[in-house]
């Protein structure tokens, strides 16, 4: 008997897979049955599935099929695109009758998509995590035949918490004045906020205001020099495990808005200017933000229409008021409660 886990391509889909497949395995150790469900993952070859799990021994077993996506292909190439996913859920069907499986869970992305249609074809509930508010091609479609479809976007989502690590609820306090200002473009870094920040560093020093700037591991040298060249002491850094204590420290955030750091800069309580990147598959990032600026718990500015006058008033404004917003609206426990979900379906 087992939970399949399913889905990928990118750390975003990736980060979710882990956090659920933790608490799954946490409920392994800790149960005295002796058919406690097995937990099973199978993603493809391309992407980063390999990098996070090949070698993660929490998972029984693990497959990696040779397959990739199917909206980006044009012409022939998503003829192939096709034919290599149709021989993957083949497979995927087989191994889903080997492994007993009770329940799959798919966290979208072209790694995910043999498996779900194999669930569906073998009548096998498929549980689906949406994490952006703008749904994924492959998600959308397979929606109407999911036994439950999870986002923290839709009010009629069985669950709403987002899935993160519970640091980032133990650090939330109430913000008031804006003493520290973290910059997050993601490890990878993000330009357009870069010069924002170099724009902004002269106006903040003069208020006494701290930087913390994640500028990408490739532009680290780049920006701690134009710092220096401007005579001004910040922060800077790359990729980094110290994430939820910078985000702990910050009064007041300009981040792009994948879901992960949507999430965890509001279950910290961080007021946010979010700056979606402007590639994001159907403009996800946009609508993440969004959500909360409807809310009035964020801003929102579009990269090619940033302002800086705007986004130095936004520093006067009532950060207190935001921070206990974001500490009502978030939820705890997402990883917990979808493990629990999943677990009951294998009964």
């Amino acid at each position: 008997m087992s939970i399949v886990m399913t889905g990928g391509g990118t750390g975003g889909h990736l980060a979710i897979i882990k956090a659920v497949k933790e608490q799954l395995v946490l409920r392994q150790a800790q149960n005295t049955e002796p058919e406690a469900p097995e937990v099973i993952y199978i993603g493809s070859t391309k992407g980063q599935d390999k990098q996070w799990f090949e070698h993660d021994d929490d998972f029984k077993e693990k497959y990696f099929f040779d397959t990739r996506g199917v909206v980006n292909q044009k012409g022939l190439g998503k003829l192939k695109s096709l034919w290599m996913m149709f021989q993957a859920m083949r497979e995927a069907r087989k191994l889903l009758k080997k492994h007993k499986a009770k329940v799959v869970f798919s966290v979208g992305g072209f790694s995910s998509a043999a498996t779900a249609f194999a669930a569906k074809s073998a009548g096998i509930p498929l549980v689906i995590h949406e994490q952006n508010a703008a749904l994924g091609s492959l998600n959308k479609l397979m929606k109407p035949y999911a036994k439950a479809f999870i986002s923290s976007y839709l009010e009629e989502s069985p669950i709403h918490a987002y899935p993160i690590k519970e640091v980032f609820f133990e650090n939330a306090h109430v913000r008031g004045e804006v003493k520290t200002v973290m910059f997050l473009g993601g490890s990878q870094g993000a330009k357009a906020i870069n010069k924002l920040a170099l724009s902004l560093a002269p106006t903040l020093k003069e208020k006494g205001i701290k930087i913390i700037h994640q500028a990408g591991a490739n532009n680290i040298e780049e920006v701690e020099q134009a710092y220096k060249d401007l005579g001004i002491e910040a922060e800077v850094f790359g990729f980094t495990t110290k994430l939820a204590d910078y985000m702990n420290e910050a009064d007041f955030a300009i981040a792009r808005s994948g879901a992960s750091t949507l999430w965890e800069l509001a279950a910290t309580a961080c007021p946010t200017l979010f700056i979606p990147y402007p590639y994001a598959a159907s403009d996800h990032q946009y609508y993440n933000a969004q959500f909360l600026v409807e809310k009035e718990l964020a801003w929102l500015m579009r990269e090619d229409a940033i302002e800086v006058e705007k986004v130095l008033n936004m520093l006067d404004e009532n950060m207190e008021a935001k921070s206990k917003g974001l500490m009502k609206i978030v939820e705890k426990e997402g990883s917990k409660k979808i493990a629990d979900l999943l677990t009951e379906m294998t009964k």
